[in-house]
């Protein structure tokens, strides 16, 4: 793959780095099981992870922003996620050995994610990811992604140049993020992904397993320090 060098990489949180989608599902089912409804399938929810509220609610009860009771149904259901964030959420297989590679290639890596704040906090230290050098959180600028300012507060915080980091995301939202911040953007194509297959995102490289994107990030930099 004839990719840049990368200085730093960031990564998407939910569906990239940690596999959230059971606690994020049963927020849903239990505002179901509250209406005398059955609760969706996790398979039908697991899909819709990466896309927060409006993806679960979507999926769950066919709402959509627009509709008059949206509101009040989103409130309850990051009430009840956040009551419950990390009961059944854990890293993705292999995400910790390549996190510790780049730590030891001297490697910085963050984390870019549309989750507030409220949520993103305490689900990074129940996680273990403590490490990341920047956690930028859908609340942290005045836009998130697409929108490419949260990518480029990313880049400021690590003193790095926008276009000399790689930014990894399972959702279309995550490439068009890093395209219009410079990146290189990859789609972790392990993650939920969404309705869009990853190969019409446009996505830099796609990647089937996070130890891929690990062998990927040596080979650029033993070639660069060949060079």
């Amino acid at each position: 793959m004839n990719l840049p060098t990368p200085l730093a990489i960031l990564f998407d949180l939910d569906g990239t780095l940690a596999d959230t989608a059971p606690d994020l599902a049963a927020a849903v089912n239990l505002m179901q099981i509250k209406r005398g409804l059955t609760p969706s399938p996790y398979l039908s929810l697991r899909p819709h992870a990466s896309a927060g509220a409006r993806g679960l609610l979507g999926a769950g009860f066919d709402i959509s922003p627009e509709h008059p009771g949206y509101e009040a149904m989103r409130i309850e259901f990051l009430n009840n996620y956040e009551a419950s964030i990390a009961l059944h959420s854990q890293l993705f297989e292999h995400i910790a050995t390549l996190l510790n590679g780049l730590d030891k290639l001297n490697i910085p890596w963050g984390i870019v994610t549309n989750k507030a704040s409220r949520f993103t906090t305490p689900l990074i230290q129940l996680l273990g990811l403590q490490k990341a050098v920047c956690v930028i959180s859908g609340d942290t600028t005045a836009h998130a992604k697409p929108h490419p300012e949260p990518m480029f507060e990313a880049a400021r915080r690590l003193n790095i140049p926008a276009a000399q980091c790689w930014y990894i995301g399972d959702d279309l939202r995550d490439i068009q993020a890093g395209h219009a911040a410079g990146m290189t953007s990859i789609a972790a194509a392990w993650g939920y992904c969404g309705a869009i297959e990853p190969t019409h995102w446009k996505a830099d490289a796609i990647l089937d397993a996070p130890l891929e994107l690990l062998e990927l990030v040596k080979g650029k930099h033993l070639a660069s320090s060949a060079s």
